[in-house]
């Protein structure tokens, strides 16, 4: 049976895969973006106690593939690799977290509201927690090497809910409830620690610490497009920039006769 799960995989697929995960992984404005609107959303539902519109934030969120990625490179010795995935998770936190704070303060009832059911459950911190955080991690890599299983990521970016526990640090700042917030923000680390655990197992009987190669060609792929894609957003700004060149021209001039006027 392990041979057929871990070892029936082509190369080809192997190194899809890892293309995939990396392209996906890469800290575009809109991964941000994206991130962003599932806390939003995230924080919104949890103050309400709505599981539903909880559950929909989990299937927009794209913070599971640099934790991935990030598994990923600390099997294959891949420093590179590490860091760019640790920054885009780091970037993707420093973002959502103060979305989080500012969602809570313009709901009506965010700061001095009772602490809903969705709130509370995103402050345990026990030991089951840790193992559906290890479970998820097994889930979402097997899914995302196996072609056929990939209709079952959404699935498992549910089971991973990464996003309700940044939402609820938010919230715990916005209230300044210091117990809540650092009960969310361990129960994040800790999800975030297993899911990189599990992965790191399911990558491993996979072989794909042979995979480097194919790892830092993609990155490097990837890190090209995004300045291409940077250089044409400052190229795009720069007709803007021209338009209002004239109207400060205008109040250069204005200032240089007004002090020319004064010295009269």
């Amino acid at each position: 049976m392990a041979v057929t799960l871990f070892r029936s995989l082509s190369e080809e697929d192997k190194n899809t895969a890892i293309e995939s995960l990396i392209a996906d992984s890469t800290p575009r404005d809109d991964f941000f973006f994206m991130g962003i609107l599932a806390v939003l959303m995230a924080t919104f539902g949890m103050l309400m106690n709505n599981a539903a519109v909880v559950i929909g934030s989990m299937l927009i969120a794209p913070l599971l593939s640099p934790i991935l990625s990030l598994s990923l490179g600390i099997i294959m010795f891949d420093a590179h690799l590490m860091a760019r995935s640790f920054f885009t998770i780091l970037k993707g936190l420093l973002l959502m977290i103060p979305a989080a704070i500012l969602a809570t303060w313009l709901f009506s009832d965010g700061i001095s509201g009772p602490m809903t059911e969705e709130i509370i459950l995103r402050t345990d911190t026990s030991i089951v927690a840790a193992a559906i955080g290890l479970l998820a991690g097994i889930a979402a890599s097997f899914a995302l090497i196996k072609p056929q299983l990939s209709a079952h990521l959404p699935g498992v970016a549910i089971s991973v809910a990464l996003i309700p526990p940044i939402s609820a640090v938010g919230i715990g700042l916005a209230r300044l409830d210091g117990a809540l917030a650092g009960s969310a923000l361990l129960l994040l680390l800790i999800n975030i620690a297993t899911i990189i655990f599990g992965s790191m197992i399911i990558f491993l009987l996979m072989s794909l610490y042979v995979k480097r190669g194919v790892a830092d060609k993609a990155v490097n792929k990837e890190d090209t497009r995004l300045k291409k894609e940077q250089k044409q957003a400052d190229r795009a700004a720069k007709p803007a920039a021209k338009i209002n060149s004239p109207a400060k021209s205008i109040i250069f001039s204005a200032k240089k006769i007004l002090n020319f006027l004064s010295k009269k």
